[in-house]
């Protein structure tokens, strides 16, 4: 593993980070190795995104034919002997 120094960090910031580690029950550095590790895990989930969005729909179906088709369905069953 690597280690890593983040220089002219504003004392309140640092304060803040503080605070949220210890509400946490972590140490700061800990708190900060987590936060940084969550935030490389985002381009994966980045990429993801990504790759769904160039995803096409094959169908021009919408919204309101399936709710026509489920209404037709739910009629159609109504009037059917039991």
């Amino acid at each position: 593993m690597v280690a890593i120094q983040i220089r002219d960090i504003p004392d309140d910031v640092r304060d803040a980070l503080a605070r949220r580690a210890r509400s946490k029950g972590q140490s700061l550095q800990a708190y900060l190795r987590d936060v940084v590790v969550r935030e490389a895990s985002f381009d994966h989930n980045l990429a993801v995104l990504d790759s769904i969005a160039t995803w096409r729909s094959g169908s021009s179906t919408t919204g309101q034919d399936v709710l026509d088709a489920l209404d037709a369905a739910r009629a159609e069953r109504s009037v059917e002997p039991r």
